[in-house]
């Protein structure tokens, strides 16, 4: 399994789509495998649910995501978790664990960044 993780540094974006980069995490027995960052490709519509599937991505982590773009990572198969804070691997261990629950959050203000996970 392939997670994939909104990253800022070393932590969860709170938007998916403007996020520096995806953190890939692969998954194997419940363990961390490996791990590489991937550069954000830039946010256009549409474009960021077929590039992870692309990766092979199942799970995609963010703080904050749009519906549209959720719907879009439905339809490629790909499971959406919304809400997650804190450090990536922090946060992949949770999901691993099944500790890490969607909270449904869905970003609306696209020109205000920074306030897609309250």
């Amino acid at each position: 399994m392939k997670i994939a993780v909104a990253t800022e540094g070393n932590a969860v974006s709170g938007h998916f789509g403007f996020c520096e980069g995806f953190t890939i995490y692969e998954v194997n027995d419940k363990k961390i495998v490996d791990k590489s960052l991937i550069t954000n490709p830039g946010h256009k519509p549409g474009f960021l649910p077929k590039f992870l599937r692309e990766q092979d991505v199942n799970v995609v982590v963010s703080g904050g995501m749009g519906a549209r773009a959720q719907e879009l990572f439905n339809e490629n198969n790909i499971e959406v978790v919304v809400g997650a804070e804190g450090p990536c691997n922090d946060v992949v261990d949770k999901y691993i664990k099944g500790e890490l629950k969607s909270t449904g959050s869905v970003c609306t203000e696209h020109e205000h960044e920074g306030h897609c996970n309250e």
